[in-house]
């Protein structure tokens, strides 16, 4: 079995090589010089920070120091902006692949936003409420200078919520005054925006019934299999079996669940919520992730860690249909010979958009000061969504290339033409 240390470095290995081959592909569409490659794929900072902390364990103290990364990837065409994770497996590496991408997914989406991304190297589970709170408000009290509404506005991520938001918008007020813009994704009394949580999985089931549309297939019936079952799974899939689609599989870190005539989506978040894991959900068949990534379904939707689909597990895949709804959980050689055997995949840049556009109104909403209703969130996210989808599709039937080809060959374009434009 592969050690941990080896695990984190082949992960941060599959971001960083993933990414550069998807955006070699669309490099070459674009031909573009040397001098415009190394201006697009330079990061403008970043920056590592040692964060100290006391853990009470077991009636002992002892002093652990723990490791914080922000990522200052483009902003060319706004502020920068990405999320903020806390997982024992953030790196470098991964987080200025995951910065990039999130350049690329702004630009695709046209919201005036650049690309970030940030997180600590911690499992938040092995820390008490109070130490992670502590934790996350002396990571802005190091990050501070290089924040700002109009400078850089983290988000949630994996393993962040609501909550963490609130504590770093209530840490960075402390000495720039109020400013409830400064982070998205905070809890809706504190100026959150309403539909916010579900935004992500909300638009990856919208770009679905996108896909099946252009494929001319029914969403009605069709069979659905989701790896992950976080906040963008989870939400993904409730909102897939509002439409009418069966998903018969759901996963977690601890396994997954299967049923032919699909899974009670709104009771296995209920159980979740009591529990914290789909483990012991009743009337199911237990199964494990390996065993999900090779049912056969009408769409695959990868909504967990990175590299998930590699080539260890493409032979696997029986589908015609993937929709990436983590970042990156497709590796670039599982890609190319997806490509070969003719499964449609949706990108992450476009599948997982909804989440960022929403950052964008809550962001929009803090300045105005003016409160949004759900409904109009919802309307405006999925057209910015609608838009994307037929300029992608568009593109990719024009130029004979793949959708995620595309997307990165507008993305860059368009972040290509704003730094000319500014005169970089």
């Amino acid at each position: 079995m592969m050690d941990s240390a080896k695990m984190k470095e082949k992960i941060s290995c599959c971001c960083r090589d993933s990414q550069a081959e998807f955006l070699n592909r669309a490099i070459h569409q674009l031909d573009l010089n040397a001098a415009q490659q190394q201006l697009l794929l330079q990061s403008f900072r970043e920056v590592t920070v040692q964060i100290p902390l006391t853990i009470h364990s077991n009636n002992n103290e002892r002093l652990h120091t723990f490791t914080g990364y922000r990522v200052q990837h483009n902003h060319a065409r706004g502020p920068f902006k990405g999320g903020l994770r806390f997982h024992p497996d953030v790196q470098i590496d991964e987080v200025r692949a995951l910065a990039q991408l999130m350049t690329w997914k702004t630009a695709l989406v046209d919201i005036p936003f650049g690309g970030a991304k940030g997180g600590i190297a911690v499992d938040p589970s092995a820390l008490t409420s109070q130490e992670l709170e502590i934790l996350t408000r002396r990571f802005v009290q190091k990050m501070s200078p290089i924040l700002g509404v109009d400078e850089d506005i983290p988000a949630p991520d994996m393993n962040t919520n609501p909550q963490v938001m609130a504590w770093i918008f209530d840490e960075y007020s402390k000495s720039n005054g109020y400013a409830p813009g400064i982070v998205t994704g905070k809890p809706i009394e504190l100026g959150g925006l309403q539909g916010r949580l579900e935004a992500t999985g909300s638009g990856v089931a919208y770009v679905t019934a996108m896909a099946f549309k252009h494929l001319d297939i029914p969403l009605k019936g069709a069979n659905v299999v989701i790896q992950g079952f976080g906040n963008v799974g989870s939400y993904a899939a409730l909102r897939l079996q509002t439409m009418g689609a069966r998903v018969i599989a759901i996963s977690d870190k601890d396994g997954g669940l299967f049923h032919p005539q699909g899974v009670d989506i709104a009771t296995a978040i209920q159980f979740v919520e009591k529990t914290g894991s789909l483990k012991g959900f009743a009337d199911v068949e237990e199964i494990t992730n390996e065993e999900l990534l090779g049912l056969p379904c009408d769409v695959l939707i990868p909504a967990a860690l990175e590299g998930t689909i590699n080539c260890d597990t493409e032979a696997d895949i029986k589908t015609n249909l993937i929709i990436e709804a983590a970042n990156m959980p497709i590796t670039h050689m599982a890609d190319s010979k997806l490509r070969e055997r003719g499964i449609t995949v949706v990108p992450d840049i476009l599948a997982n958009a909804g989440g960022v556009i929403a950052s964008y109104f809550e962001w929009v909403q803090n300045i105005q000061r003016f409160k949004w209703e759900r409904a109009t969130v919802q309307e405006r996210m999925e057209a910015h969504l609608s838009h994307a989808y037929e300029d992608v599709h568009a593109l990719a039937e024009e130029a004979g290339v793949d959708l995620r080809t595309a997307a990165y060959q507008l993305s860059v374009g368009r972040v290509l033409r704003a730094i000319e434009l500014r005169g970089f």
